[in-house]
C-alpha cells in the first residue's frame, strides 16, 4: 500500500484485530477501499457511512465476529498538512522552558539535599513541561472570567518553578519547598487550603481533577443557560496521568461530560507509560485503550504521539511497515527504548524489518536518539490543542489530548524512562 489513507486504514485494522495484519489478498484490499474512495468523491460521506452501517449489519446477520472499531492508526491525528502555523517564538519558548524544567529540579534536589524525607516528584513535570508551556503561553486565558485549569498534582513542583520565573513567587518560597507548616513555604501538590492565593483547585489524590473538571464545566454551562454569568468563552483544561486514569473518579464523569454536550472541557492525558510504581501497561498499549474509552464515551480524541521530526520517516513509509511496528510494539518496549539510547533502538525497533532498515539507513545513532514524542515538541502540542478546541466547537462534544510523552524527560538515560524515576529526588552533579 503506497496511499497514506489505505496505510491508516490498515493500521487501524491491525490495532484491533492482529491476526488480519497479513494481508491474504492485497488486491481486492485495495478495491475496497477504493471503492469506498469513490463514493465519498461522488455522492459525499453520508452516502459512505449508509454503505458501512449495511456492510456492518450483513455481517451481523451472518453472525460474523466484528471488532469494536474505536481506534486509529497509532500516529498524530493532526497530519502534517493540517497543521497551523505556530504563533510564537519557538526558540525564546524552548529556552524558557529549560529554565522552568531547571528550577523545578534544582528546587527538589536542593530540598532534600537538607532533608531527605521531605520527597517531591521531578520526572512527572518533567514529562509534561512542553504541555503545560504551550498551554500557559497560547490558550489559557486569565482573569475572572478566563479558563479553569486543573493541574496534575505531581507536576507541581513545574508550576512553582514558573511561577518563579515570573515573579509570583520568591525564591525563600522555593528554598522552603514542602515545608508550609509556618505559612512561607510551598504546598506538596495543589490545595487552596494551603495556598488560597496560589491555588485555584486540589486535584490530590489521584483522579479528583479530572472529576471535578467535568462537574465544573457542567455548572459553568447551568449558570449560563439560566442567564446568571455568561461563560462562553471559558474553557475548562484537566492535566491527568495516564495511571491516574485508572483511578474510579477520573472515569466516572466520562459519559456525563459527552450527554451533557459540554464543549467547554478539554483533557490533556500525559501518557508517559509509567505510574509511580511500575508500568501503567507494560504488556499493552495505555493510549489505544484510553482511545477506546473516551471514543466510546462520545469525546473527541486527538493523538499527539510522534514529533516533527517524524514526519520525514511517515512520509517515506509507502508501505506501512512503520505504522505496523509501531501497533505492535507494547508500552513495555517503549519505554524500553526511552531508556536506551539510538543504537540499541536502531537493533532493537528498526531492524526488525528490512523495510525499517531502508528508512532510517541515512539515519546516525544520534538522528535516532534525538526522535521525540509529540509531547516534547510544542509545534505539535500546538497543533493538537487547536485541533481539540475546534473539534469541540464544531461537534459540541468534550474533546481529550491523548500526549505521549517520555517519563523524567532531560534527566538523561540513567533517569529517562526507568522505573526508579518516579521516585527520583537526589541528583549528582
Amino acid at each position: 500500500m503506497s496511499d497514506p489513507h489505505d496505510q491508516a486504514a490498515q493500521a487501524a485494522i491491525w490495532s484491533v484485530w492482529p491476526r488480519l495484519a497479513a494481508d491474504a489478498d492485497p488486491g481486492e484490499t485495495r478495491e475496497w477501499l477504493e471503492a469506498l474512495d469513490a463514493s465519498i468523491a461522488a455522492h459525499g460521506e453520508g452516502r459512505a457511512e449508509f454503505l458501512l452501517n449495511a456492510l456492518i449489519e450483513r455481517a451481523r446477520g451472518r453472525r460474523s465476529a466484528l471488532p469494536a472499531l474505536f481506534n486509529t492508526a497509532y500516529r498524530n491525528t493532526v497530519a502534517l498538512d493540517a497543521q497551523p502555523p505556530f504563533p510564537g517564538n519557538l526558540p525564546v519558548e524552548q529556552r524558557l522552558s529549560a529554565i522552568v524544567r531547571w528550577n523545578a529540579l534544582a528546587m527538589v534536589v536542593r530540598a532534600n539535599r537538607q532533608h531527605a524525607e521531605l520527597g517531591g516528584h521531578i520526572a512527572s513535570y518533567a514529562s509534561a513541561a512542553d504541555l503545560f508551556e504551550v498551554g500557559f503561553n497560547h490558550f489559557f486565558r486569565a482573569g475572572r472570567d478566563g479558563d479553569l485549569v486543573y493541574f496534575q498534582p505531581h507536576s507541581a513542583p513545574g508550576i512553582y518553578a514558573r511561577a518563579y520565573l515570573e515573579g509570583r513567587l520568591s525564591e525563600a518560597q522555593l528554598a522552603s519547598y514542602r515545608r508550609e507548616s509556618a505559612g512561607g513555604g510551598l504546598s506538596s501538590y495543589c490545595h487552596p487550603w494551603l495556598m488560597p492565593d496560589f491555588w485555584q483547585f486540589p486535584t490530590g489524590s489521584m483522579g479528583l481533577g479530572p472529576l471535578q473538571a467535568v462537574y465544573g464545566a457542567r455548572f459553568m454551562r447551568h449558570l449560563e443557560h439560566r442567564g446568571i454569568l455568561p461563560s462562553s468563552a471559558r474553557r475548562v483544561w484537566a492535566f491527568v496521568g495516564d495511571g491516574e486514569m485508572d483511578e474510579p473518579e477520573s472515569l466516572a464523569g466520562l459519559s456525563i461530560a459527552a450527554r451533557e454536550n459540554l464543549d467547554n472541557l478539554s483533557f490533556v492525558v500525559n501518557c508517559n507509560l509509567q505510574r509511580l510504581d511500575g508500568p501503567v501497561r507494560g504488556n499493552g498499549s495505555i493510549i489505544q485503550e484510553l482511545e477506546r474509552l473516551f471514543a466510546g464515551a462520545g469525546w473527541n480524541v486527538v493523538k499527539l504521539l510522534w514529533g516533527s521530526d517524524w514526519d520525514p520517516l511517515f512520509a517515506r513509509d509507502s508501505d506501512g511497515a512503520l505504522l505496523r511496528r509501531l501497533h505492535e510494539t507494547l508500552d513495555g518496549e517503549l519505554q524500553r527504548y526511552a531508556a536506551t539510547d539510538g543504537g540499541f533502538n536502531r537493533q532493537q525497533f528498526f531492524n526488525k524489518y528490512p523495510e525499517l532498515q531502508r528508512l532510517v539507513a541515512d539515519m546516525s545513532d544520534a538522528d535516532i536518539d534525538r526522535l521525540h514524542r509529540g509531547g516534547h515538541d510544542p509545534l505539535k502540542v500546538h497543533a493538537a490543542y487547536a485541533a481539540a478546541v475546534a473539534q469541540s466547537r464544531q461537534s459540541g462534544r468534550p474533546s481529550v489530548v491523548l500526549a505521549q510523552t517520555k517519563k523524567g524527560y532531560g534527566m538523561g538515560h540513567w533517569g529517562q524512562g526507568r522505573m526508579t524515576t518516579h521516585q527520583q529526588k537526589k541528583l549528582d552533579i
